[in-house]
Order: C-alpha cells, then structure tokens, then sequence
C-alpha cells in the first residue's frame, strides 16, 4: 500500500479518476460511454487532447471500432495516442493497433506518498505559479519543449485560469537568471494529485529544473491536503528520475501513437 491506497486504488487514481477530473478545449468533443473513453479536439494538432484512454471492446466489434476511430481523426488529420490499460479488452489490443502500423513506447505508472518525499531542489531555480500575468510564457515554453504550436495550449489555459469554478488545474513556470526553462502541470483529485506536462527546454536539462518543479507541485498538494499523487511517466526519461526520487512503479503500459 502507498499513503493508504491499494493496487487497484493506486491504478484508479493514475487512470480513472484523471479521465473524470479532465479540463478540456473550446472544442474537444468527449466520447464517454461504458468500456470507452474518448477525446478529440480538431484545433490541437498534438498532444493530449487526442486520446483513446480506455477501450473494453467485443472480439466482434473490434476491428470496426479500431477502424473507425482511426478515421474519425484522419478526416481532421491529428495524431492521436491509444493508451492500453490493464483492464482495456480484448487481450490482443496492442497487437491489433502495431499491426496497423501504430508506433508504441512504454509509459510506467508511478505513485508516491507524498509525506515521505524529500526532493532535493536546485539552487538558481525560481518556481511561479502560473496566471495571467505569465500564461503567455508557460505556452510558449511548453510548445518549444514539446515540439507543437503554443496557440491552441494558450487558448485551453486562458479558459482554464478565467474559469472561476475550476480550482483543480495548477500550472507552474521554471525560470533560471531570470530566463524560463521549463513548466510542470498537475491535476487536484479528489483524493490525489496527477502529475502531467512536465518539460524542461533541452539546453537547460540535468540541471535539476526537473526536480525543483516537481517539488513544487508536490508541496503545494500537500498544503490541499492531498496524500497521494500519481504520474504517467516515460520509461526511458522521467520513470528512473521518480524512481530515484522515491516513486514507486505500479504498472507498465504500452501506448501508441497513428503517426
């Protein structure tokens, strides 16, 4: 157990209940029905508001539905990732998605305790609180870091910081001397914190950014009152960095991306 949750606890805060906290677009179109949830947003050409997240589908049905949903985001020309849960159905889902040519890479599911972290952050390092006064900045950083186009993150973050109701989204800006190097977002549960979106500008890595916007994130979710948070991270980057830092690995899962 980890801050009180079990297994299949910690895997419902990792993946159910971030599909239920969602902040989405103007224009994201949400399919959610029993075995399925869905999302894709034309004006967002990358990124993570072009998502199948979870698929429970009949042997019967699958090669359609696959076939469909790939359609669906052709006719808008987006990539789009498949996230293959433990619980999504049937078995050889992955093997189904390679076949047609999805590209894949390992996402490590991860949790830790919050009370027991101690995260060494960086001298030189300044972590601000993302608001209007800096949103520009954020999406700027974020789209160079991510290789996309900041108008479109701009414009969901701007309806998110004008949103008087949403009190769950928290975006944090890393600067150093004054330059901003990096952002890190995380999503307020319920009952955890979901860490997303970290990136630190490639000049500006092994520096400890990474650390110090993790930090802050954590310690403002404990100041909620959260115990727990959760992470998908990258096996190959970010999973051996949390790991080091007293992350626990939970689960592995593939997820494939249509281009």
């Amino acid at each position: 157990m980890i801050a009180g949750f079990t297994r299949d606890e910690l895997l419902h805060e990792a993946l159910v209940a971030p599909c239920d906290g969602r902040s989405v677009c103007a224009d994201t179109q949400v399919y959610q029905r029993p075995g399925w949830f869905q999302l894709l947003t034309p004006s967002f050409r990358h990124g993570g508001f072009n998502e199948v997240a979870f698929a429970r589908l009949d042997d019967a049905d699958v090669e359609s539905v696959i076939d469909a949903t790939i359609a669906q985001y052709d006719a808008h020309g987006l990539r789009f990732r498949w996230t293959i849960t433990p619980d999504c159905r049937p078995l050889d889902l992955a093997e189904r998605l390679a076949r047609r040519g999805f590209r894949s890479e390992r996402v490590v599911v991860m949790a830790a305790a919050i009370a027991e972290l101690q995260i060494p952050e960086a001298e030189g390092i300044v972590i601000e609180r993302v608001g209007s006064h800096n949103v520009e900045v954020h999406a700027d950083v974020a789209g160079r870091g991510w290789g996309m186009d900041p108008a479109p993150l701009l414009a969901f973050q701007r309806g998110v910081l004008a949103d008087p109701t949403d009190d769950r989204s928290h975006f944090f800006l890393a600067s150093r001397d004054g330059v901003p190097i990096g952002i890190g977002n995380y999503k307020a549960l319920p009952r955890s914190a979901f860490l997303i979106g970290a990136v630190v500008l490639d000049d500006h890595r092994s520096r400890g950014a990474y650390r110090s916007l993790l930090a802050a994130r954590v310690r403002h979710a404990a100041d909620r009152g959260l115990g727990l948070v959760t992470t998908h991270a990258r096996a190959t980057t970010s999973a051996p960095i949390l790991e080091r830092l007293g992350f626990v690995r939970i689960a592995e899962l593939p997820v494939f991306f249509n281009r």
